[in-house]
């Protein structure tokens, strides 16, 4: 007959191989704090929080959206104004080249004709006109250093 104390040691064995093959939930902490008690109140407060930073994160997610379509909003308007200013440079140039060919015929004629003087005239301010326009608008003009652009219009 077995004595009391090898019943003990294979009772606890017995009990123990149950306990370590058949896991159990391990109860949150919510549950087996009472109501009222300091986890209790550190739960609601880590609950809180992160609902708070994840609206945060929603929010930023919508203000970066936005942006993103801003962004493409003013490179598609950029692109444009670009090709407006190319365009505008390409009748620049070619008043430009015009108005030269025009002054090179009228330099050929005589100049005692008071019409033809009149018309040259013309031509000249368009040419100072058309200088002074290209100068605002490209910023370009070649001067020295120091020299003030107004002193050219």
């Amino acid at each position: 007959m077995p004595n009391d104390k090898t019943v003990r040691k294979h009772t606890h064995q017995l009990l123990f191989s149950e306990a370590i093959s058949q896991p159990r939930p391990m109860p949150s902490p919510a549950a087996t704090a009472a109501p009222g008690t300091e986890a209790s109140a550190n739960e609601a407060h880590l609950d809180s929080t992160t609902e708070r930073i994840l609206q945060e994160i929603a929010a930023v997610s919508r203000h970066l959206e936005a942006m993103d379509l801003k962004i493409t909003d003013l490179s598609t308007a950029s692109h444009s104004i670009r090709s407006d200013i190319a365009r505008f440079h390409i009748k620049v140039t070619n008043l430009h080249h015009s108005l030269t060919e025009v002054e090179g015929q009228l330099a050929e004629l005589p100049e005692h004709d008071s019409e033809l003087q009149r018309l040259h005239a013309k031509l000249t301010d368009m040419k100072d006109r058309s200088r002074r326009d290209n100068v605002c608008f490209f910023g370009r003009l070649g001067r020295k250093e120091g020299t003030d652009v107004r002193a050219f219009l």
